[in-house]
């Protein structure tokens, strides 16, 4: 009786904050935008088949062209990124292609510390060479960056399809977002996405660019994010409202697994209190779930299972559309159900695998 009524007390108590937390990030801000000029820096490894859709969504954006500017680096690519983009971006002025020089770093740091040096704006957004960012995706950034902000995150959501890898990346997407958004609003950031990411250029130089952030193949907003929260530097979210980044989830198991990994292997290089948190919080999504299978032992033990699947269904129908997804109540049960489960076959995967690089 004990354990069932502190399992379903701390349920409800972390739902409330996330709630709450969540509720105030997606608040419009009531600040007026006033121009500032943006860099834009994608690094591009392999994606010539990638580019062209990334470079229409970048014209297309709802901010003047002559108030930001597009840099995209190449990666060393194997294919014809480089003379795509080049060819793509040779009668728009306010794009640059150039390939990556920072022989200090290694990869997609080396190429994103490339294009960040050569940027000419104070302030600098980040996203992939395989998205597309929504028309207000700038203007967001630039009415968050009039506040103050050092780093700020938006919302990268994966295009929902009917494949089952699909659906499980969507809604882990969906759930770590919410948890990420969460984190920033109870002052504890951990984790972003760097498919829409943005910094003040002297804050990036300020904790030495990617150079404390080579702990692991990826995980450089992570990281990056970790070395801001250790200057104490404001962090913020942007509302999500026309600026989602949107991208394509992996196509099978195999692919998915490798790269869910590699994010999970970046966790273990978080702060202690990150760590610690985190895991607390899982621990008791996970036990609220394995109770559903003490059933037999004790009908009470189906309450905490019961209360955990009502308030996360509340929970995705409440904010699932501002953050680009939508579930059906039978997603939301199941999905749940297998998003904590896979976390432990990711943990396993991160510490034993061999974790691989594109």
């Amino acid at each position: 009786m004990i354990l069932v009524s502190a399992l379903v007390i701390l349920i409800i108590i972390f739902n409330l904050f996330i709630y709450i937390a969540v509720k105030r990030s997606i608040q419009v801000p009531d600040s007026e935008e006033s121009l500032i000029f943006i860099s834009i820096v994608i690094a591009a490894k392999n994606e010539g088949q990638n580019i062209e859709p990334l470079i229409t969504s970048l014209r297309n954006q709802s901010y003047p062209s002559d108030w930001y500017e597009v840099i995209i680096v190449d990666d060393n690519s194997e294919d014809d990124t480089f003379q795509t983009a080049s060819e793509l971006t040779k009668n728009i002025p306010y794009f640059t292609v150039i390939k990556s020089e920072d022989e200090r770093l290694y990869g997609k740091r080396a190429a994103l510390s490339t294009g960040i040096k050569a940027a000419k704006g104070k302030f600098v957004m980040i996203t992939d060479a395989d998205c597309q960012p929504q028309p207000y995706w700038i203007s967001a950034f630039v009415s968050k960056f009039g506040e103050g902000f050092d780093f700020l995150f938006g919302a990268a959501p994966f295009y929902q399809t009917g494949e089952i890898v699909n659906k499980i990346s969507c809604f882990e997407n969906f759930r770590s977002t919410i948890l990420t958004f969460t984190a920033v609003q109870l002052k504890i950031p951990y984790s972003a996405a760097a498919r829409s990411f943005g910094f003040r250029k002297e804050s990036f130089e300020k904790i030495g660019g990617y150079l404390n952030t080579t702990d692991t193949l990826s995980g450089d907003d992570d990281l990056l994010l970790r070395e801001a929260v250790k200057h104490d530097l404001k962090i913020g979210t942007v509302h999500p409202q026309d600026s989602l980044v949107l991208s394509s989830t992996k196509n099978n198991f195999k692919e998915y697994f490798s790269q869910r990994a590699r994010h999970t292997q970046t966790s273990f290089h978080y702060l202690a209190k990150h760590q610690l948190l985190l895991a607390f919080y899982h621990i008791i999504n996970l036990f609220s779930i394995a109770s559903a299978f003490l059933f037999f032992v004790d009908q009470l033990f189906l309450v905490p299972f019961m209360i955990k699947l009502l308030l996360d269904t509340l929970m995705a129908e409440e904010y699932q559309k501002d953050f680009g997804y939508r579930f059906s109540y039978a997603e939301i049960v199941y999905l749940q159900v297998l998003y904590e489960a896979f976390l432990i076959i990711h943990f396993i995967n991160a510490k034993l695998g061999r974790i691989k690089w594109k």
